[in-house]
């Protein structure tokens, strides 16, 4: 296997690999670009998004301070809107429904490490997280690795994730826990 190909199957994974630099290079490099455009010039701005995100659906609107480490790995739906400075790890796949809403500063993270630092200094890993429909991520909210958040859930500001979700939750605290059921 690739370096790349354990990276997506969330196996151990050489991050110094030249594809995957080449990768991160050009992503870092259009999350640039993005983030210098006028929020004014929506055609430059729908462009690069198309560029950078591996697939997304109609009316995306991401806002600038957006970072993500390969953008190809991020799958967006219809009627999407991000707001300041999130940040994606995309080591592994990260979908995102329809109609789904990030506040400001969230972040969504597919990256591991090793807990050993021997091990740190030689390998990383990742697991993907899915996000269904009519999601909302409140501001400052933290998105581990592995989480699986159903349709209609609401994620409260400042929460920290690090378990999965069935749908028509909300969910708040850190640890998140469910605090109300959606009908």
């Amino acid at each position: 296997m690739t370096e790349k190909e354990k990276m997506l199957a969330g196996l151990p994974y050489n991050s110094y690999d030249e594809e995957l630099f080449a990768m991160v290079t050009r992503a870092r490099d259009l999350c640039i670009k993005l983030n210098s455009l006028p929020y004014s010039d929506k055609e430059g701005r729908e462009a690069i998004i198309r560029t950078l995100l591996g697939k997304c659906g109609k009316n995306i609107d991401i806002c600038n301070g957006f970072c993500c480490d390969y953008g190809c790995n991020i799958e967006v739906g219809e009627n999407f809107f991000c707001n300041y400075n999130t940040v994606i790890l995309d080591v592994c796949k990260v979908k995102i429904g329809d109609n789904c809403f990030i506040a400001p500063q969230v972040g969504i993270y597919t990256a591991c490490h090793p807990l050993d630092g021997r091990d740190r200094l030689l390998y990383e890993l990742g697991k993907p997280v899915t996000i269904g429909d009519n999601c909302w991520i409140g501001g400052m909210a933290v998105i581990n690795p592995g989480v699986t958040l159903g349709d209609m859930v609401t994620v409260g500001s400042g929460s920290v994730v690090t378990k999965s979700f069935p749908s028509n939750e909300v969910i708040a605290g850190n640890p998140a826990k469910i605090i109300r059921y959606l009908k």
